[in-house]
């Protein structure tokens, strides 16, 4: 079994067949996705991720401000996100959080004070974060030892593609590191040795859906079911069946986030 720890459904691109994505992914064996809402926190975009999340069993929510929209958020917003996280209880995290200096979407230091403020939310209410990080590792870090040292729930570093010595900051720091279907590219070779290097018991698996396709899906909309071939890349690097791997990487899961074992979408 295996769990999709970071999936976009609600998203417009499964507008058409959602139903059959989620039909697929049973039918491979994904046992539970996270699905992570984005977009303007003053829009529509949590409540939407929130309603199709709660339509079923093995789908729990995760609600923030992406980095991209930090120029939107505000005290609105932050009372919103707060409200919306007490009051459903199948959202498990608050994320995707943190810094993008690859698009800069928003003013970087719009993207730091926003992302320092969502921390210090997340460790109020007790809830995990997930961190998106691109081209600003060395301020991920260090906003996070700032705001977020004490916080006694800790998260996941999502879709890693940076460098050892973030792997290694990461962990010290308590976080979970989740590999998508990067690892499996051709010239991803980097990555691959952190991914060799993190300890199972720290590792999960993701799609990032729909981006970020693994071989043999590249070019094509990736869904959750394609989380089994980042499992597949993840079980050759580490020389250990696929099946270990789906279950290492599933415990790790529901360990972190106090969730029952489930039984499939």
């Amino acid at each position: 079994m295996f769990i999709d720890s970071h999936a976009h459904l609600d998203g417009p691109e499964f507008d058409r067949d959602r139903e059959e994505v989620i039909e697929r992914a049973s039918n491979a064996g994904v046992q539970l996705v996270l699905n992570v809402g984005t977009g303007d926190p003053h829009s529509e975009a949590f409540e939407r991720a929130i309603e199709f999340g709660n339509s079923y069993d093995n789908i729990y929510t995760a609600i923030g401000t992406h980095p991209h929209d930090a120029r939107h958020y505000d005290d609105l917003a932050e009372q919103k996100t707060q409200r919306l996280i007490t009051e459903n209880a199948r959202i498990i995290a608050w994320g995707e959080i943190g810094l993008d200096f690859h698009y800069d979407n928003s003013p970087r230091d719009v993207q730091v004070e926003v992302f320092r403020r969502q921390l210090r939310c997340a460790q109020e209410l007790d809830v995990p974060v997930i961190i998106h990080t691109r081209e600003a590792e060395s301020e991920t870090i260090e906003v996070i030892k700032n705001e977020y040292s004490d916080a006694e729930r800790r998260g996941i570093f999502h879709c890693f593609s940076g460098s050892l010595e973030l792997a290694k900051a990461a962990l010290d720091l308590g976080f979970l590191i989740s590999f998508s279907g990067i690892v499996t590219f051709k010239k991803a070779d980097d990555l691959k040795a952190v991914a060799a290097y993190v300890p199972l018991d720290r590792i999960l698996i993701e799609t990032d859906c729909p981006f970020l396709s693994p071989v043999p899906y590249r070019g094509w909309r990736n869904e959750p079911a394609h989380v089994v071939e980042v499992a597949r890349g993840l079980s050759e690097l580490r020389e250990q069946p696929i099946e270990e791997i789906g279950r290492i990487t599933s415990d790790n899961f529901l360990k972190h986030f106090n969730l029952n074992d489930t039984t499939g979408l």
